[in-house]
């Protein structure tokens, strides 16, 4: 599937103004550092603060309060890590896979076992042939009417939105992410149990110094809250109306960055702690662009700002989106 993806890539008849992207490409080991600085010195800061609170016997509340914006720390180190997998953050390669690897264990996500999905989903987004890897499962209306009755219970329940959303969070970066993807290579299994072992390792170091009820009262709402924004942040870059989708023969990459990918238009702040992930058009056209790359490119390329905006308010209509109907060619919901 992938390999199909990139021949097809590889063979695209790109326009002029594409080759300007590889202008923004040049990563900066001063930006990167920055943006580590400034993402988890306020989460660490924020944990001592919850780890003090509940210590004091505080009502719990202000500890929840407090895990919402660690949350969106944790959100911003996620992109952080994400950047680390596309080899975009740093300048070096060994620098980008020590982060990664350091920044996976605080998001509960190993490196390497993400970046090969991640890499394929990359390779086959949009294309209705390439489905599995990466992405949120949709199936097409003509597979779900003629899917047996189980089958058809069993993919409502997984897009109703308190699953997907809610506990759908708690399931991928608790539970999921704890096993390699399926296909994956001897090195991406290794990396989910360094992970896994690690995790382990601060876990007891936690129960050793703040105690174990502490530990949990703060990082299961922190990794919840996370994942609930993260899921919906990955939702909406490729689940909107007018989004883009095609069988294998007549995939387009240029189309399937700039109509599968949504530009999901966020408030400064917002923007801020998703690291610029709501280019994410941009992203797909050209994965090697650092975060804190990518509002200049797309203030330099008009063919860029072209892309229609997805506001919050509009964004929150995709969540009634269900199938893809091949003849209509257009997300819908159930029949």
């Amino acid at each position: 599937m992938v390999v199909s993806g990139k021949r097809k890539a590889e063979g695209q008849a790109w326009p002029a103004w594409h080759a300007t992207l590889r202008n923004y490409r040049n990563p900066s080991a001063w930006k990167a550092g920055g943006q580590l600085a400034n993402t988890l010195l306020p989460y660490i800061g924020l944990w001592w603060l919850m780890i003090g609170a509940i210590r004091a016997g505080y009502f719990y509340g202000l500890t929840l309060a407090l895990a919402l914006v660690a949350a969106l720390f944790l959100v911003r180190i996620f992109i952080l890590f994400h950047d680390c997998v596309h080899g975009s953050l740093f300048p070096g390669s060994r620098v980008n896979t020590f982060f990664g690897h350091a920044l996976g264990v605080l998001v509960f996500t190993p490196f390497d076992d993400w970046r090969y999905s991640h890499l394929r989903h990359h390779a086959s987004y949009a294309n209705l042939d390439a489905r599995g890897f990466g992405d949120i499962w949709t199936m097409t209306r003509t597979e779900y009417e003629q899917a047996s009755r189980a089958k058809r219970w069993s993919y409502r329940l997984y897009r109703h939105p308190l699953v997907l959303f809610g506990l759908g969070a708690l399931f991928s970066f608790l539970l999921r992410f704890r096993l390699p993807v399926r296909l994956s290579e001897r090195k991406a299994r290794a990396s989910v149990l360094f992970t896994n072992l690690l995790i382990v390792v601060i876990v007891l170091i936690a129960a050793k110094t703040i105690g174990l009820r502490t530990y949990l009262l703060i990082q299961l709402p922190v990794i919840w809250f996370a994942g609930l924004m993260g899921v919906w942040l990955f939702y909406v870059q490729h689940q909107f109306e007018g989004v883009y989708w095609a069988r294998r023969q007549a995939w387009d990459a240029l189309r399937a960055a700039m109509e599968g990918s949504s530009y999901y238009d966020l408030p400064p702040v917002l923007r801020w702690f998703s690291a610029n992930i709501g280019y994410h058009h941009i992203h797909h056209l050209s994965p090697r662009i650092p975060n804190y790359r990518l509002k200049s490119c797309y203030d330099a390329v008009p063919a860029l700002r072209n892309k229609p905006a997805l506001a919050i308010r509009k964004s929150l209509s995709g969540i009634r989106l269900k199938l893809w109907d091949e003849k209509q060619n257009q997300l819908v919901g159930f029949p």
